[in-house]
């Protein structure tokens, strides 16, 4: 599939080029957190004006989860509560916070009207799988449970999340519908990873190498995964799910310039033949990362004001 980037997405591509950052595959995970951490300086948006952001601390097995609620100054309610969306950050399982992701949270928040609760689940390659799916699976459910006191609609929990953590939101809707979690109102998964085999075709054209080249994919996925057979696990690729059927309702959005695009085209699609009711959303121009890059990337803010309009229309 020819990609032809868009203007202002081949000009931060090549800004970056000439930056002569060092590949994440070269450093390690530390350092490669680090520098992602900087980036987001150069190219998060400003964030808006909040009712309150706020720390949690969320009980887990191993200790705790640390968490972030960001709560906007207009907020939709129903019987004085409201819908909340637990967002998951990317980074490939190994990079990524809640500070790298906070401006997208604030302004999902904001214009979708809603609470968001950002978890920092643990990351690889100190914590291996299936501890990030853990995590995000915990979390959720600690939120419904603790819904009232934070003036959530239990009822209207939502999930979402980039990349990897698109990948976690699969996976917690999965949990969920098989028992293991609430009754959720719906997803975002936005350029999910869903399935580690890697064999679609976008993960080997040269035009998808951006950003999220295709050896840093294995890079996130050798410090993720402990081995071939864990890439079998639903856990781990919820494309391998037996069905997708009774999932909640799901917007799915892909970039052109990704080498996850046609995993998560095709995942997409399955929902739809499901019967899961399914918004999908195709940005050609962009590559995998965008969404975050509002300061420099207009269609990153288009994609949040369509996210958060979706996030309306459910009930």
């Amino acid at each position: 599939m020819p990609v032809t980037l868009d203007p202002d997405a081949a000009a931060v591509y090549k800004a970056f080029q000439e930056a002569g950052r060092p590949a994440y595959e070269t450093l390690t995970a530390p350092e490669a957190r680090e520098y992602y951490r900087s980036a987001r300086v150069v190219s998060n948006p400003e964030p808006p004006a909040l009712e309150s952001t706020k720390p949690l601390a969320i009980p887990a097995p191993h200790g705790t989860i640390p968490a972030r609620i960001y709560t906007p100054k207009t907020l939709r309610k129903s019987n004085g509560l409201a819908p909340c969306l637990v967002f998951f950050h990317g980074g490939g399982w190994v990079i990524g916070d809640l500070d790298t992701h906070e401006v997208v949270c604030q302004k999902l928040a904001h214009e979708g009207e809603l609470i968001v609760i950002s978890v920092d689940y643990r990351l690889a390659p100190e914590h291996k799988f299936p501890a990030a799916a853990d995590d995000a699976i915990t979390a959720t459910k600690w939120v419904a449970a603790n819904a009232s006191q934070f003036g959530i609609d239990a009822a209207h929990l939502l999930i979402g999340g980039d990349s990897a953590g698109g990948n976690l939101a699969a996976v917690v809707a999965l949990a969920a519908r098989d028992g293991d979690g609430p009754k959720l109102a719906g997803q975002v998964l936005i350029y999910p990873a869903t399935d580690f085999a890697m064999t679609h075709p976008s993960h080997s054209e040269p035009e998808t190498s951006i950003l999220l080249t295709h050896s840093v994919i294995k890079w996130f996925c050798n410090h993720y995964l402990n081995g071939a057979a864990d890439i079998e696990h639903w856990k781990a690729s919820p494309a391998r799910a037996k069905t997708l059927a009774g999932l909640p309702p799901a917007y799915v959005l892909t970039a052109g310039a990704d080498p996850l695009r046609d995993e998560g085209a095709e995942y997409a699609a399955r929902l739809k033949e499901a019967g899961v009711p399914m918004t999908y959303r195709h940005f050609p121009g962009q590559f995998h990362g965008f969404f975050t890059m509002g300061k420099l990337l207009q269609q990153a803010n288009v994609a949040v004001s369509e996210i958060a309009g979706w996030l309306k229309t459910l009930k």
